[in-house]
């Protein structure tokens, strides 16, 4: 390997790029598995019942949910497309959360028919709506009720959903009506409840607060007569985008948690629940890089030089959408000195700009820009804005590389287009 070349998970990733091509997900399945075992020790060595459920949307495919299973954790899916991707690749339906706040009746009904695990109710609403479903369908359904529980996690606006404005779940001050529809209905089990303050969190705190409340809901549920045997407190696990970050302590995270679950259960006279977690962007967020190709480079004398890339928004939509910020190498002169202040944009037809303001080594057409930790909601919320095609996805395992997701082409352009029959 090249000394100057940047080298993620043992591969360089300038031969990376030269061999598929750019731009290009990375992603790291030792990293995945290496995340996913630093939260299952976490919990082992506490000695709390738990499950981990990996959040599907963060970034799902064929190749993900087999490397899900094969670690024998869950998964929560959102969507119809999200549970048939887990159900083909053999994630067995009793692992299987479905989650979202406006379900479809088609969805619900595809999720009743093959029997997934748990679906977590979002609304009032879906109380009804569930428990018709499943009586038309003859099927008896376990339910979690997602609950607001009213705590500001510190994070983007965009990404809190814990707070009590919010489209996700219901009011923890309605939750007790929720829990007694549900108790009333015939083919609704409610097991467990469900609450997520929000995402890319640092402070244990937060978490533990929600906790607290999660169990004293618990505890007036259970004087109903309701047997609550699963507490789901969500994900939202910070990762270093930036250097000066430091990622989420999940071993302090539980270890904490423990403690608190433990006291009060103990106060509340309550037996100590089964705990659910739901960490996506920890699990592939630093696991995967996105590789580029650096084409034009502008100055605008005294004011601002601008390097241009392969990929832009239609591939990585965060900083567009949240203000995301990303750290970034050359990735073919990693060593060389970082004396060049540039914005990093993207090729859409828009300001499309990826990185503000980053010193880098003095780059030139042709180069490798390397940008991490974009595992997490790059590959998964991408788009084909400008009918741009999709870059591929790459998995690197030990020495090995192959593709997980094929590049789009010029053709998937146009392969769903039909021409109305007044235009022929």
């Amino acid at each position: 390997m090249n000394k100057n070349h940047f080298i993620f998970s043992g591969h360089d990733t300038v031969e990376l790029a030269e061999k598929y091509s750019t731009p290009l997900y990375v992603m790291s399945e030792d990293i995945i598995r290496q995340n996913i075992n630093t939260i299952k020790s976490a919990f082992e060595k506490e000695g709390l019942k738990f499950d981990i459920n990996y959040a599907g949307k963060a970034f799902l495919n064929l190749a993900m949910c087999k490397i899900i299973k094969d670690e024998n954790i869950s998964i929560d899916v959102v969507s119809g497309g999200e549970l048939y991707t887990a159900l083909k690749a053999g994630i067995s339906a009793d692992r299987i959360t479905l989650h979202g706040s406006n379900k479809s009746q088609e969805e619900i009904m595809f999720a009743l028919e093959n029997n997934v695990g748990r679906i977590v109710i979002d609304s009032l609403y879906e109380i009804d709506l569930l428990e018709n479903i499943c009586a038309k369908m003859n099927k008896k359904q376990n339910v979690h009720i997602r609950v607001t529980p009213n705590i500001e996690a510190h994070t983007h606006e965009y990404v809190q959903t814990g707070r009590i404005d919010s489209k996700f779940g219901i009011p923890i001050s309605i939750a007790m009506r929720a829990a007694r529809c549900v108790y009333n209905s015939e083919h609704l089990n409610l097991i467990g409840l469900h609450c997520h303050i929000g995402s890319q969190i640092f402070a244990k705190n937060s978490f533990i607060i929600a906790a607290n409340n999660m169990l004293e809901l618990m505890y007036n549920i259970e004087e109903l007569g309701i047997k609550i045997q699963e507490i789901n407190l969500g994900g939202g696990f910070g990762i270093n985008y930036l250097a000066d970050e430091v990622i989420f302590s999940v071993d302090e995270y539980v270890s904490s948690l423990h403690k608190m679950i433990a006291d009060k259960c103990r106060e509340l006279e309550i037996e100590v629940p089964k705990i659910i977690v739901e960490p996506g962007r920890y699990i592939v967020g630093t696991a995967g890089i996105t590789l580029y190709k650096v084409g034009t480079v502008k100055e605008i004398p005294y004011l601002r030089k601008y390097v241009s890339v392969d990929g832009g928004m239609y591939e990585n939509p965060r900083p567009a959408l949240y203000h995301a910020v990303h750290r970034a190498y050359v990735a073919n002169r990693f060593n060389d000195e970082k004396n060049d202040l540039v914005t990093i944009s993207g090729k859409c037809c828009e300001t499309d700009t990826l990185i503000s303001d980053i010193l880098i080594p003095k780059c030139e057409p042709g180069d490798i820009l390397a940008v991490l930790n974009t595992g997490a909601y790059n590959y998964s919320m991408s788009s084909n804005y400008n009918r741009l095609p999709r870059p591929a996805v790459v998995l690197l395992k030990g020495d090995k590389s192959e593709i997980m997701v094929k590049r789009e082409n010029w053709e998937d352009m146009t392969r769903s287009d039909c021409i109305p029959s007044w235009l022929e």
